[in-house]
């Protein structure tokens, strides 16, 4: 299936992604922390997609994907984020994501928002 990179500052959030993503048939090829460490991964990884949150340290999410947008635009991202960050997700998706899954995270839903992002 698709080779993807999550990113998120929780530990756990990103082990959680990774088995949910492991278990549909997919490969996560990297885990970043943050949006700079997303940016590089980005670079040396390639990968099919990403899964980035929105709130982490050193540099959001949705900053992020502006620069990798910059770079890469066919770039498929997709933000993750907690509830009540609706206007965050709305920056997110003007920066370039493709679509947004809500933590705590729905397995069928992230499978779904996955599928979608990869056409």
């Amino acid at each position: 299936m698709a080779r993807i990179l999550i990113v998120d500052d929780a530990k756990f959030m990103r082990m959680t992604l990774s088995n949910i993503l492991s278990k549909a048939g997919h490969e996560v090829i990297g885990e970043g922390e943050n949006g700079k460490e997303a940016i590089e991964l980005y670079r040396n990884l390639k990968p099919d997609l990403v899964t980035m949150d929105i709130t982490m340290p050193l540099m959001s999410g949705v900053d992020a994907v502006k620069e990798i947008k910059k770079e890469f635009q066919a770039a498929k991202v997709i933000m993750c984020s907690a509830m009540g960050q609706q206007k965050m997700v709305v920056e997110a998706i003007e920066a370039g994501a493709k679509d947004f899954i809500v933590k705590p995270f729905d397995e069928s839903r992230v499978v779904d928002a996955i599928n979608r992002g990869l056409n």
